[in-house]
């Protein structure tokens, strides 16, 4: 099981006057990320994606940790800030900066979104991780249900069958 002790590096200043990546309520699931730049980022709708700093690194250590960099739901939803990979993964032996890549899903045409220094722009969550060894099959040792069912085969609605 994961250790729940992580090495926090603190690579920028200023994240001492913003505030230490933190959880912000007793139940957020995860910690939410700052913008380290030195002046204001001005993103366009579908342009390529941009990597932000973040100001730290972490040092998990535990094979049975991860870290999964996702968007601020808020952001996402009302101004369409998203990342740039989707959610981006932080091994446990990843010791480097942690980068946010930045992108407006937005249409073309739509308004550009400025992130400033010191926005909170992402969050990471920590997930345990399994770590299963594999046995090498020519046939499987059980049959399920689902069989080689795959890509829709189980209908859109309940009424499916």
């Amino acid at each position: 099981m994961p250790t729940n002790k992580i090495e926090l590096k603190i690579l920028d200043e200023r994240l001492h006057d913003w505030g230490l990546p933190r959880y912000q309520t007793e139940m957020s699931a995860g910690i939410d990320l700052y913008a380290c730049l030195d002046e204001p980022l001005v993103l366009e709708p579908q342009a390529p994606a941009v990597l932000v700093r973040s100001g730290i690194a972490l040092l998990m250590n535990d094979p049975h940790m991860v870290g999964f960099l996702l968007a601020r739901s808020g952001l996402g939803h009302k101004k369409g800030l998203i990342l740039g990979q989707s959610v981006g993964t932080i091994d446990a032996d990843y010791t480097n900066e942690i980068f946010i890549s930045a992108w407006l899903r937005t249409p073309p045409g739509s308004d550009s979104l400025t992130i400033n220094p010191g926005d909170r722009i992402a969050q990471l969550v920590f997930v345990p991780i399994l770590r299963p060894t594999f046995d090498v099959v020519s046939e499987f040792s059980a049959d399920t249900e689902r069989g080689e069912g795959g890509f829709g085969s189980t209908g859109v609605s309940g009424t499916d069958s």
